[in-house]
This record gives C-alpha cells, structure tokens and sequence, in this order.
C-alpha cells in the first residue's frame, strides 16, 4: 500500500469534505475517512471526483495511506466520539504520529487528551476552527494548540488552507500548548455570541421602536458596514433584511423568534466565572437566547405584565439611528475587552503566554466574527504587548468617549420604550463599573462581615490585612475562616 498521503481527516460532514477540498487545492494527497463509509464512496464519487483525494475504509487502511509522521485530524463531534476515534487509533499509531481534533471540543477535555496521548508518545492539537462551510472551503480561520512539536509537521498545511489578510499573511498560528487552540476558540465563540446579540438589540430598537421596516434597515446596515462596523455579521445582516420568502414577502418576519445555542457560549461564562473574568455581556447574550427559548411563556406573558404605558418614539429618527450604531460600536469594544480580560487570566494561570495581537489577527478572516475591528485591536497589541485591558488603549478609549453619548441615550431610549437591551445595558454598566474609582462593594463586605464573620479590609490600611468587627456587641472576635454563607 503505497504511503503518499499527507493528511487523513476522519468525519466527512459539510465542514470536513470542504476542508478535505481546500487542502486538495493547495497541492496536498488527502485520505479521507468516515464511520458511515458509503460517504467515503459518495464523497469520492461526487464533491471529489477529478482530485487527488483517496479514500479509506477502515482506520487501519487510513493509516496505511499516510506518510509518516502520520497526520490524522478530526472532524466529528465534540465528546465521546473524539475519545472513540483516538481509541480506535492509538494501536495503529507510533511515537511521534500527529492527531488533530478540529471540532468544537472544551478546552479542558483537549487539554486532558494533551496529557495522556503526550504520555504515549503521541502529538495532540486541538485546534479551532471557525468560518463556516463557506470558510472551510476558501480559508477558515485556524487556530491550533497542543504539543509544540507538531507545529512544524503540520504548520505548511494549515497556513497554506486559512484565510489570508494583509497582503497574504496568514489568519493561523501557534496558539499555546494543552488546550490553548479551543480555549481561544471557545472566547471567539463566546464574543460571537455578543456579537449576534447586539445586532439583534439594534434591530429590535430600530423596527419596533423607531417603525423601520427591512429594505430601510438593509440601508442603515449596509451603510453601517462601510465603517467602523465593517465586518462580516453586519454584512451578513444587511443581505437577510433583503431576502424574500417564495410569496415575495421578508423571510426574517416569518422565523420564529427562538434561539438555539450548541454551549460554547455557556463554556465561555462558566470559564469567566471559574477563572474570575467578568464575561458579564456574553453572559447576558447566552441569558438572552434562554429567554427567547421561553416562547410559550412569553406570549402568555405579554398579555398579563404591562410596560411603558402609550410609549412611542416621536424623535429624530436619523439622530437615533446614529445614537444606536454609536451604542453597538461601543457596546462591541466591551465585549471584546472582556474577552480578552478572560484569555488573560487563564494564560497567566496556565502559563501559555498567548500572542493577544496574532489572535486578533487569527480573527481577522476567515471566521464568523472577521472585522475591521479587529486590526485596531492589533494595532492596540502592538502599541503595548502588556496592555492589561482593551478600554485602557488611547484609540479604544477616546472611541467610546465619542460613542458615550449616543451610548447613552440608547440604553435610556429601550428603557423608556419597554425594549429590552441586555447587552448594551450590561456593557454600560459593566464601562461605569471599571470607570468608577469607588463601588459600594465596601457596604457589601461589611454585610458579610455583620452576618458571617468574612472580614473585611480598610482603606487606612495596607492591602491584604483583614479585620472584623462585633457589630451587634453580642458576637465574638473570631473571624470567619472556613464556610460562606
């Protein structure tokens, strides 16, 4: 069996056969493999045919084709089926073989299989991939992590497939080791979250609040992405508000206001809240869909619970437009900002020294959240490689002073309308929250310290001492140290 195959990729669902193509274009034997094995054939037989494409139909024929060291990558369900498969080929492999997991795995599952198969002699990356079918097949943005001593073996391939800005530079880099490629791909699907969420506060503003209807909104959104906003989601909006259904009627008013979510958003909160990053508006982006899951309950509701009683914008519609496209650029620079706050943390706790300004530049193709906003959050990076936080840089900080106002007045014109906005309130409150020198947390700690002994530090002292107080003259002087309450 001859062994001229450069890379196998096992799961031949829309994202894998586009990836298998990509490569094939760029001058690379694929072999290819899948647990149904008549899409191997079918593959082969149609999306395939005329390339150089070969296919498998066992793991051990796979691993047959492949030169050495082997490079298998997955594409199939984050989970029990990655386990399965590295299962499956440990007895086929050898010291110094390469697998590839290129799902949507958590990070901390990646960083498990980085451990055990490193004890083997086996290189694992786990690498995120982002960009959809259409990414996928002319350049994905890639960002792989795990064991360094893969990088080199697998680093042509996948430069060669990603997307390209800046004159050709590649959207893919070495991530970090363990589970650094899904960790950043987790926090990029937790920004997209935001993202999607924000767009949609402003339509919901801009329809119902301001009357626009969807050819006037594809204007306002195609204009919106000739500046600042420039990215593919806003792109993306503006062609939908365009569709029409077969009776030549707006499809987006015919989908059910119900949104789904497949956890990496949720991944992303629970990372925030166990590494103590404060997510805060992703966190209301994944809330945000949870409700809008509650369809049932919230058409019962809006017959029951009353808001703004004859509440109407009698406004300048132009000036509110503007105020709202202020509030989603402003709004976004926080998302992103908190973001970033949370790969901070975890690589200082985990030591993997990530490259903040090659992320943003791993971002800036290929996948779901590409902007031009991202090349100013590389530009801040390379400014100050240390900056300890996006709002803290002169461009981002002097952006959301223009944007405060009109920020402003958005968040109070949904207040006063009865139009629900999460995210741009949370991303106010959360700018008026790190802006603010003094928050009443110190009221906070005194409660703690009345009702549980928790302690409490001062003002007049050095960081770190503790003190307690008998508050009610009745208590003792010993300090909390081993419950919460």
């Amino acid at each position: 069996m001859p062994q001229n195959a450069d890379i196998a990729l096992i799961g031949l669902a829309v994202m894998g056969q586009n990836i298998v193509l990509n490569m094939n274009d760029h001058g690379y034997v694929v072999a290819v493999f899948n647990r149904t094995v008549s899409k191997v054939d079918n593959f082969l037989a149609n999306e395939a045919k005329g390339t150089k494409v070969v296919g498998a139909h066992s793991l051990q024929e796979l691993v047959g084709l492949l030169k050495k060291p082997r490079r298998i990558m997955l594409l199939v369900k984050a989970g029990a089926a990655v386990d399965e498969f590295i299962g499956h080929l440990l007895p086929l492999l050898e010291p110094g073989d390469i697998i590839i997991d290129g799902g949507n795995s958590f990070y901390e599952d990646t960083a498990r299989r980085y451990t055990e198969l490193k004890e083997k002699g086996i290189l694992y990356v786990g690498s995120g991939v982002s960009g959809g079918e259409e990414g996928a097949r002319h350049g994905p943005s890639l960002m792989p992590g795990g064991n360094p001593e893969a990088w080199p073996h697998i680093k042509a391939i996948f430069q060669s497939i990603a997307a390209k800005v800046n004159n050709g530079v590649p959207c893919c880099d070495w991530v970090g080791e363990s589970g650094a490629g899904h960790f950043v791909k987790m926090v990029h699907n937790g920004i997209e979250y935001g993202d999607m969420q924000l767009i949609g506060e402003a339509y919901h503003l801009m329809s119902s609040g301001l009357g626009l209807n969807n050819d006037q909104l594809a204007q306002i959104f195609t204009t919106w992405n000739q500046g600042d906003l420039d990215s593919y989601l806003i792109e993306i909006t503006s062609h939908i508000f365009k569709f029409k259904d077969t009776d030549g009627q707006p499809l987006v008013d015919k989908i059910l206001d119900a949104a789904g979510q497949k956890g990496t958003g949720k991944w992303t909160v629970l990372s925030g809240l166990d590494h103590a990053a404060p997510v805060t508006l992703i966190a209301e982006a994944v809330f945000a869909r949870i409700i809008s899951s509650l369809k049932d309950e919230r058409v019962a509701a809006s017959s029951v619970l009353s808001g703004p009683n004859h509440a109407k914008f009698t406004g300048d519609v132009t000036a509110a437009v503007e105020d709202i496209r202020q509030a989603l650029y402003a709004s976004k620079i926080i998302s992103y900002a908190q973001g970033y706050m949370l790969m901070r943390q975890v690589s200082e706790q985990f030591k993997w020294k990530l490259n903040f300004g090659a992320i943003a530049l791993m971002w800036r193709g290929g996948c779901i959240i590409r902007s031009r906003f991202l090349g100013d959050i590389k530009a801040a990076f390379d400014r100050n490689p240390n900056l300890t936080n996006l709002v803290l840089d002169n461009f981002f900080a002097e952006a959301l002073k223009k944007a405060q106002d009109g920020w402003r007045r958005t968040v109070a014109l949904g207040a006063t309308l009865g139009i629900p906005t999460p995210t741009f309130s949370n991303a106010l409150a959360f700018y008026d929250s790190y802006r603010s020198a003094r928050l009443p947390a110190n009221l906070l700690q005194a409660q703690r310290d009345y009702f549980g002994a928790h302690t409490y530090e001062r003002v007049d002292k050095p960081r770190g001492e503790f003190f307690h107080s008998n508050w009610t003259g009745q208590g003792g002087t010993t300090a909390s140290t081993s419950y919460n309450a």
